[in-house]
């Protein structure tokens, strides 16, 4: 009695597989075409955008979610062959308890993309920016990607950070390469002696900064300086300065590092006595 309905169940089976058999046939040559035609047509369309778009960041983005919608097409047209679209339907409406668990599953994910579409079209910041968010220097550095779910920085030490566009979003965002230009400054302490001048400090610190061709001071970004604090004879002087921010990290250090040295230099070989720069 066990054999011959276990041998019912097998025939039924077997039979039910045969019947759908052409089905998964077609469904997987629609899934090979769906995929190719996606990776064919989000690559022209990237190519496309990359060549009229300034902005490589949104084409990216763009090409991305062409991808995914292309592929997302595709599998409906073949769960539509395999007559499955009513199922997973019935399915899901039937079982509250699955459809809440899948819903509360996927709110982090259509919340990220949501905001991916909303940093794409906003455009905080362009591929290669400099950012920072929420005022974390452990979350600075170069934008390298904007994906459907994540925004990845590369850290000025080689790392990547793949954050959520949720979070991008949300928190506080300090783009420091937008405007092109960034003005870094560096403090100046040194002691004027019996008969040195403050007029005439400022004057040489002024030489040696506007001296290097990397500074900029134009009308619009001008270079000065300020009197921080004046303690008897010794003077704590701020000095500002405009670069351009193409390349934040090693280009701007290096050169305010090498304004520093020249300073200091400059008023050791003035006479006064044992100067000291301090960022």
């Amino acid at each position: 009695m066990i054999l011959t309905d276990l041998h019912r169940v097998i025939n039924t089976y077997w039979t039910q597989f045969l019947y759908l058999l052409p089905k998964l046939g077609v469904a997987v040559v629609l899934l090979i075409i769906a995929v190719f035609v996606a990776n064919r047509l989000s690559r022209v369309i990237g190519g496309r955008l990359q060549t009229r778009s300034h902005d490589p960041l949104l084409a990216e983005f763009l090409t991305s979610l062409t991808r995914w919608a292309l592929l997302l097409v595709g599998l409906m047209l073949v769960l539509q062959v395999l007559g499955m679209t009513g199922v997973v339907s019935g399915v899901l409406g039937a079982a509250g308890l699955t459809a809440f668990v899948v819903g509360f599953a996927l709110k982090d994910i259509a919340e990220n993309f949501l905001a991916g579409m909303v940093l794409a079209f906003n455009r905080p910041f362009r591929i290669h920016d400099t950012i920072q968010i929420k005022d974390n220097k452990e979350l600075m550095g170069r934008v390298a990607a904007l994906n459907l779910r994540t925004t990845v920085i590369q850290t000025f030490d080689g790392r990547h950070i793949y954050l959520p566009n949720a979070m991008v979003l949300r928190e506080a965002l300090i783009n420091f390469t937008r405007d092109g230009y960034i003005r870094p400054d560096f403090q100046v302490t040194v002691d004027l002696g019996p008969a040195g001048s403050s007029e005439q400090v400022q004057q040489q610190i002024m030489q040696v900064v506007r001296a290097s061709p990397d500074v900029i001071d134009q009308d619009t970004h001008k270079c000065y300086i300020i009197l921080d604090k004046a303690e008897g004879s010794k003077l704590t002087l701020h000095v500002y300065f405009w670069t351009s921010a193409e390349d934040y990290r090693r280009g701007v250090l290096e050169l305010k590092s090498e304004l520093m040295q020249a300073v200091r230099q400059r008023l050791t070989e003035l006479g006064y006595p044992e100067p000291a720069t301090v960022s």
